[in-house]
């Protein structure tokens, strides 16, 4: 097959979320033999130099990219409120990343065209005009219930009234698209009912979630630190600002008192001046790591304390790969098919994160437990060779449909 990935954002190179679910599933299926061109928005937000795109991967799948300025413009937010558009969507808009998308489709047909999440479905209709290829839209959250999430956590009465306009407007855009695509990939089983279930969409789905290459998982040669505890997160995205502040306000003071020689590391990229000025006890901020996996291998607990978003956290599922205990809120590990006590530890309020802190550090053997069984979890669920043969599998059905 012949496969057009249309990215909301760089997926090379894999530094965060997003891209590192995108660079699975285009490595995955170019390993299995099929034919991936990638165009991607390059934003502010996640700026990728063309030094950054090694030659193999140009090589690999055509990259080209296209800069949009999606950076947020007070002004026009302002007036989006007086609108029924998306100021989320909007912000997505370029003539020149429009004019892209045709001259790829004028010079080379596809059978499939991949919209890496709701951001780049406002060219649905140019691609329709020059393709005629299956459009799927790979959703990796329902976004608007982000949102939902954020504005109902929001203490500001102005900022939660606008908060539930951005949301309201972008679920409006999100349930027209569902119905709009020919297939969906979502990223959860979770998301997939939600989708069949709320926005009564007809539309072909399947669930498929984050994979992991684990053959790039090497064991590391240094000692793992235990006891550690650690996150790792791209910083900018609001709900791991918001986690990590609930985080440090209720359940921190108590453990650091117990337990005066923990550490507590944060760690991800654009980390806010909030916390880079921070001087709280025996908290490291490290900002961006370099390799990820390095990272993870060297400390022990990863503490997931999200209070919104939506889909999958690929930092959890990496997290277990590289054999961490990971303590998450039911909201953090939202659709991943894990078990509370074997292979993951929940906490929802302060008093049961402080319990589950102290579980794994006054027993090692139940750390190695909660540790080996998400390492389990993954190898049996996650493994990318398979999610990818299932995606295949489901855009193979897409084409006899014809």
């Amino acid at each position: 097959m012949k496969i057009l990935q249309i990215c909301s954002k760089s997926p090379y190179p894999p530094r965060e979320g997003g891209p590192i679910a995108m660079n699975n599933i285009t490595q995955g299926l170019l390993k299995k033999g099929h034919t991936v061109k990638i165009l991607a928005v390059n934003t502010p937000k996640y700026f990728v130099t063309p030094e950054e795109i090694s030659e193999d991967y140009k090589r690999n799948t055509g990259y080209e990219s296209v800069f949009i300025n999606t950076a947020i413009k007070p002004f026009k937010a302002f007036l989006n409120l007086f609108t029924k558009k998306s100021y989320h969507i909007e912000r997505f808009v370029s003539e020149e990343f429009d004019l892209k998308i045709k001259e790829i489709l004028s010079s080379d047909t596809y059978d499939i065209i991949q919209l890496e999440s709701i951001y780049v479905a406002p060219y649905i209709n140019t691609i329709r005009k020059y393709s005629k290829a299956k459009i799927v839209l790979r959703t990796h959250n329902i976004e608007h219930l982000i949102w939902e999430r954020i504005a109902n956590n929001c203490n500001n009465p102005l900022k939660k009234v606008y908060l539930k306009h951005l949301q309201k407007t972008l679920k409006k855009f999100e349930f027209k698209v569902f119905k709009d695509v020919d297939g969906i990939a979502s990223i959860s089983q979770i998301d997939t009912d939600f989708i069949i279930k709320q926005s009564r969409c007809s539309t072909p789905i399947i669930t498929i979630p984050i994979g992991i290459e684990l053959s790039k998982i090497k064991e590391s040669k240094s000692e793992r630190k235990f006891p550690s505890l650690f996150h790792l997160g791209s910083m900018d995205w609001i709900p791991n600002q918001e986690g990590i502040k609930w985080f440090l306000d209720n359940i921190w003071t108590t453990v650091s008192k117990e337990f005066p020689d923990l550490l507590l590391y944060l760690a991800g990229r654009n980390m806010p001046e909030w916390l880079k000025k921070m001087n709280t006890n025996n908290v490291a901020v490290e900002g961006e790591i370099e390799d990820a996996y390095q990272y993870m291998q060297s400390k022990s607990i990863l503490v997931v304390p999200l209070l919104s978003g939506s889909g999958m956290r690929v930092k959890i599922i990496e997290g277990m790969a590289c054999g961490n205990a990971v303590i998450s809120t039911t909201i953090g590990a939202e659709g991943i098919n894990c078990t509370n006590n074997e292979n993951i530890l929940i906490a929802d309020n302060a008093r049961e994160f402080i319990q589950q802190i102290k579980k794994c550090i006054e027993s090692h053997s139940f750390y190695k437990k909660i540790s080996n069984g998400g390492k389990e979890l993954v190898k049996e669920k996650y493994n990318n060779d398979i999610i990818t043969d299932n995606l295949v599998q489901f855009y193979l059905n897409l084409l006899q449909s014809i």
